[in-house]
């Protein structure tokens, strides 16, 4: 039965849920030193994939895995199929991970700080890749990023995360000229801007993240909110429609009680590398 994508994971048997992962939905992490076998060759690795999701031969598995690898970039890749993940740099190894997310052509891709360990010529690189087989694929993306620059250069809508919860959903226009949750505010206001003068001293957001193991009670960002009241501390806040209905915000949608930015004060104009910015007909 093909994934659609309704249906909750949890839900589902775990062998449904095995063939699901890797086939239907694929992810790029952080680091790929970590997660590749360091005793297998990369052409195996992602061979491997094909054999079991694709049900390929193992000559037509590494004939795809060389093709893959020419996709995402590699210089020789048919040379690059018999080395180790030591052999290569941060960057080739990111794309070999790329290369077996995307072998099978899944329906969503999920990157997790794809290029947190990479220097930033190297990160715009891999970003336009990522974006580049998003298009060529039609596959769904979501990245996970803390690197606002990403969020403004690559992505159509956003969602802003605190303790694990859900605050703010948005499109990605809407979250950077009118974030409502104070969280959002924070995190925008703590950006130096390139429209203000030099010397400018950035805000910061008071206390420190909770521990996930004891979360406050109410709203987990209250202790550290310049507009918690009472309630806040008691009752959890649960996304609804703030300012139209493609935009919610979990807590109040009073726009007094939750002041959005001056008219007079534009967004943060954040500078992102040609390489990350999307098509003028992205989807």
């Amino acid at each position: 039965m093909p994934f659609t994508g309704a249906a909750r994971l949890a839900s589902i048997a775990p062998r449904e849920v095995g063939r699901i992962r890797g086939r239907e939905i694929a992810m790029v992490f952080q680091d790929p030193l970590a997660y590749l076998n360091p005793v297998m060759t990369v052409g195996e690795q992602i061979a491997e994939v094909l054999r079991v999701h694709m049900d390929m031969s193992r000559g037509a598995a590494r004939l795809r895995a060389r093709d893959l690898l020419g996709m995402v970039g590699l210089p020789k890749p048919g040379d690059r199929l018999g080395d180790y993940p030591h052999q290569l740099s941060g960057g080739m190894r990111q794309r070999v991970l790329i290369a077996m997310a995307i072998s099978c052509e899944p329906k969503l891709l999920i990157a997790d700080e794809p290029t947190t360990a990479l220097d930033v010529t190297i990160q715009a690189g891999i970003l336009g890749l990522i974006g580049k087989l998003q298009r060529e694929l039609k596959m769904a993306c979501i990245l996970i990023t803390h690197d606002l620059s990403v969020i403004a250069g690559l992505v159509d809508q956003v969602a802003v995360m605190y303790a694990g919860r859900l605050v703010e959903f948005g499109p990605t226009e809407t979250i950077f000229e009118h974030p409502r949750h104070p969280y959002t505010q924070g995190l925008l206001e703590s950006l130096p801007r390139v429209d203000e003068p030099a010397g400018r001293r950035l805000k910061s957001i008071k206390g420190s993240p909770p521990d996930a193991r004891r979360l406050p009670t109410g709203c987990a960002f209250h202790p550290r909110c310049p507009h918690a009241f009472a309630k806040c501390s008691s009752e959890r806040p649960e996304l609804r429609a703030a300012a139209t209905a493609r935009h919610l915000l979990a807590g109040r949608t009073s726009r007094s009680a939750v002041p959005v930015r001056s008219k007079t004060m534009r967004p943060p104009r954040i500078q992102t590398c040609p390489m990350m910015r999307p098509s003028a007909n992205r989807s």
